[in-house]
């Protein structure tokens, strides 16, 4: 059995094709470009090859693949099929009827009426493929310009002409909102403070991508996956899109209700006689407006239950633990070696950085067409994202200099509780409370 196969490609909306990608043993390949200078020269190949020696398959990604138009698909069909050819769209939009003589004689009992009902329906096809083309060829265009994506502008911007511009009424409320979440690092918190301030009611998840998305870091992320830096004006800066990924990290690790509370040890504290987790709990006397804190287990199966401990004991020795152990276990910390992968990472953007300025020039040299050197640009805008994102989420070089100042009992009686929580979740994964009896120690357990 002899089979051939037929691909119309675009190199900004497809990859390049092989026979491979059919999934199907294909003895041939024609394959063309829509933004070739000579109209469809493989598919007057394949016309010509079928002339002399017809194939027994003809297999296309869509049945639209076969002409420019309504009519050229439809004679490009009928001109295979009376051959004896039988072709088959991947996309399971069209195949040959079997009831067809390919002579143009129907050899069953189909009418001429459900012929051309079939006819029709082709015809419906055909025109949606081409419609869907069209479209995507606009987007590919606008995307390898730079150009912001189809749709509907984030919340926050409005669309320009050439890129997405600040809207002023509605920003106001997206910074407020990030700079809530970087304050308490509470997902629904800072959703719960955009409605109440400014009236905007989001879902939690519509709040997450919100933190994830790169429209408010500056950037474009287009439908291949590609993210552009730089394209617009930013709501964040890059510090500030930093540190809400670090939040976002370290919260997965919690459990959701203790990742807005207000005490800095919440969902850190674990009892290691029942493997319990402590709670945060306030108590108060009648007529005073004192209040304490003790850390109580939230499901302790022992016949003794394990008692509450006071929360500024369990503070105070867990500050004493970061102080005395955190430098040493630094010290013994097997890091990579950061400096090394920065080193390269810088390298490959400087390198990257320059085949971008060479562009223009091999471009009026005649090396680099127009449609070459846009896409060519674009995919090495996209690659240098990714490495920038990468230099972006390495870990900090001067980690030493870091717990030195952490270890420094008088930074920690500065901090305010709020900022006393966010360093203690970054660098400490559990506190152990380790009973005796009724006596009781702290045992740190760092995130390294």
């Amino acid at each position: 059995m002899f089979t051939v196969a037929y691909a119309c490609i675009s190199l900004p909306l497809d990859p390049e094709v092989d026979a491979a990608s059919f999934g199907l043993p294909i003895d041939r390949l024609y394959l063309d470009h829509f933004d070739q200078v000579e109209a469809r020269p493989e598919l007057t190949r394949l016309l010509q090859a079928c002339a002399q020696q017809p194939p027994d398959y003809l297999y296309v990604r869509q049945v639209g693949e076969l002409g420019n138009s309504l009519s050229t698909v439809l004679q490009t069909i009928h001109q295979l099929e009376t051959q004896g050819i039988k072709i088959v769209a991947i996309d399971e939009s069209y195949v040959t009827p079997t009831a067809t003589s390919f002579s143009g004689v129907e050899v069953d009992a189909d009418s001429a009426a459900a012929d051309r009902d079939r006819t029709a329906q082709l015809a419906e096809t055909v025109l949606a493929q081409h419609r869907s083309q069209q479209l995507r060829a606009g987007h590919a265009r606008n995307r390898v310009n730079i150009l912001p994506p189809p749709g509907r502008a984030p919340y926050g911007y409005r669309r320009g002409r050439y890129r997405y511009a600040l809207d002023r009424a509605t920003a106001p409320a997206v910074k407020s909102f990030f700079e809530h979440f970087i304050l308490y690092g509470s997902i629904r918190g800072a959703a719960r403070q955009l409605e109440k301030t400014y009236g905007k009611r989001v879902s939690a998840s519509t709040a997450q991508r919100w933190l994830l998305h790169p429209v408010y870091r500056g950037d474009s992320r287009y439908q291949d996956g590609r993210v552009i830096r730089d394209t617009h004006t930013a709501i964040i800066s890059r510090e500030e899109a930093a540190q809400v990924d670090r939040l976002l990290r370290r919260n997965r690790k919690l459990p959701p209700k203790t990742v807005s509370a207000r005490r800095s040890l919440a969902g850190l504290v674990q009892c290691q006689a029942c493997q319990s987790k402590l709670k945060v709990s306030r108590v108060t006397r009648p007529r005073q407006t004192r209040e304490y804190l003790y850390l109580r287990p939230t499901a302790c199966d022992r016949v003794k239950k394990c008692r509450a401990i006071a929360f500024d004991a369990v503070l105070a020795q867990t500050i004493e633990a970061i102080c005395t152990q955190l430098p040493q276990a630094v010290d013994n910390l097997q890091t990579p070696p950061v400096g090394a992968i920065k080193a390269g990472l810088v390298s490959q953007v400087e390198h990257k950085q320059q085949v971008l300025s060479q562009i223009a020039e091999l471009q009026q040299q005649g090396i680099l067409d127009e449609a070459s050197a846009q896409l060519r640009t674009y995919t090495l805008q996209g690659e240098l994202s990714g490495l920038q994102q990468e230099l972006s989420q390495l870990p900090p070089e001067n980690l030493k200099q870091i717990a030195q100042t952490l270890s420094s009992r008088e930074f920690w009686q500065d901090l305010s509780e709020v900022e006393r929580r966010v360093y203690l979740r970054e660098f400490v994964r559990a506190v152990w409370i380790v009973r005796d009896q009724d006596a009781w120690q702290v045992q740190v357990q760092f995130v390294f």
